[in-house]
């Protein structure tokens, strides 16, 4: 079986999990390109903080707006094993309903329930594994940002 015959035999989960994995990955390209650039947020934090008072709040302010986007990221990260669990129940109960409808003489009667159970389980963790090591990597990236940033500006 292809790709797509896979996609389709795990239905309408699966197409969900896909364009949880698009936003998903266009936010973590986006974060990607955006966060390691560690020296000009730090300059540009502390052009923020000699302006205004307050260099506390100054940081924390410009920290959380390094942070958009990444709730989105432990969401899609949460969600899609929780996706892929409900396909396994679906699919397992497709199983029990061809069994109860057929009896048990013939396997492959439950087998399409068991292959969606199998498909969407896999499909969540494949959506859930690269977005919980993005949402790690970025906020251990925010969090030097901010550390090297409180030194720099508090010297």
């Amino acid at each position: 079986m292809d790709l797509m015959g896979y996609i389709d035999k795990g239905g309408v989960i699966v197409y969900i999990l896909i364009f949880l994995n698009v936003i998903g990955f266009t936010i973590i390209l986006w974060k990607f390109f955006t966060l390691p650039r560690k020296n000009t947020i730090i300059n540009h934090i502390k052009n923020k903080v000699t302006n205004n008072s307050s260099i506390n709040s100054q940081i924390e302010y410009e920290v959380k707006k390094l942070e958009s986007g990444l709730t989105i990221i432990k969401n899609i990260a949460t969600v899609a094993p929780l996706l892929g669990l409900l396909g396994t129940v679906i699919g397992v109960y497709k199983s029990f309903e061809a069994i109860t409808q057929n009896g048990l003489g013939d396997p492959t009667i439950f087998s399409n329930g068991i292959g969606i159970a199998l498909i969407t389980t896999i499909a969540g963790l494949i959506v859930a594994i690269p977005h919980q090591i993005a949402y790690n990597h970025f906020i251990s990236l925010i969090d030097s940002i901010e550390l090297k940033a409180k030194k720099e500006i508090s010297e």
